[in-house]
């Protein structure tokens, strides 16, 4: 996080795998992917520079929302398809509460949202007025595509204490006398957030009593003895599982799907037991 530096990479299953077409594949780099409620920290950091705090309360409970001219209204449901009344934001982010989501992104504003996204690095939610008629409040849900390794650098902003540094894949290059063609210096990032914006969101995603009424006290999410925060992701129809985390010095994102991104099986519920378990070994590590 607090250079860019790409420290591994696994593109795909393996270096022939290819996408529905044929063609090899990276998923990391190439593929345009929802990332289903792995995004719902950006929603709540906008949240947080707008005044909310961790302790502000939204009400779970059924709520329509108006879909617009010839549009049937937006009635989100949560993952475990029950309301939980009045929530704190900080058990809401812990607990990935649809319905709280979609309300502070209602209070706060989706362009508002966009545009901290397409500032922390993910430049496919760039607030443009294609995507602000195309995205409605389901963006916090993952409605919109990113790429895994922009997400993933826009959790190195959380990491960092809000500064923002370009992914690096690349620290040198020399021809074949040994001059050096390229060398990459690292600088001091771009700030994004302010410190205590992203203290607030890694504090909520660390803190294992803030989710334990969906994710349980001994998840995948849990490192004894350390802290790390981190957040899961799953898509509609089971197609992507999602995990996103680390600490001030490592960030790790793992993904589970199909290249030609048909559904998986019905048995990968979620992040947490799709994604979660590759992450958890690798933060381990």
């Amino acid at each position: 996080p607090r250079t860019g530096e790409i420290l591994a990479m696994v593109g795909s299953k393996d270096y022939e795998s290819t996408d529905s077409a044929g063609v090899k594949f990276n998923v990391v780099t190439q593929s345009l992917r929802q990332p289903g409620s792995a995004l719902k920290p950006i929603t709540y950091a906008q949240a947080f520079k707008e005044g909310f705090t961790p302790a502000s309360i939204v009400m779970d409970v059924e709520t329509k929302f108006p879909g617009g001219e010839n549009q049937k209204d937006y009635a989100p449901k949560n993952y475990d398809l029950k309301w939980h009344g009045p929530v704190q934001l900080r058990n809401a982010l812990g607990n990935s509460i649809n319905m709280s989501a979609v309300k502070v992104l209602a209070l706060t504003g989706v362009k508002d949202m966009l545009q901290l996204a397409y500032d922390m690095g993910l430049s496919t939610l760039e607030p443009t007025k294609t995507n602000l008629s195309r995205f409605g409040l389901a963006v916090t849900l993952g409605g919109g595509e990113i790429r895994m390794l922009e997400l993933t650098n826009a959790y190195g902003v959380f990491a960092t204490g809000g500064m923002k540094h370009d992914s690096q894949a690349i620290l040198k290059v020399s021809d074949q006398k040994g001059k050096t063609l390229f060398e990459f210096k690292p600088t001091s990032g771009k700030r994004i957030l302010n410190e205590d914006i992203s203290y607030l969101i890694t504090s909520i995603l660390s803190d294992n009593e803030a989710r334990k009424m969906v994710f349980g006290e001994r998840s995948y999410l849990t490192i004894p003895g350390k802290t790390v925060f981190v957040k899961t992701g799953t898509t509609d129809d089971k197609r992507d599982n999602w995990t996103f985390g680390g600490t001030r010095s490592r960030i790790i994102a793992s993904w589970v799907g199909n290249n030609d991104n048909s559904p998986m099986h019905p048995s990968l519920a979620s992040g947490v037991t799709g994604a979660s378990p590759i992450w958890n070994r690798i933060i381990k590590e």
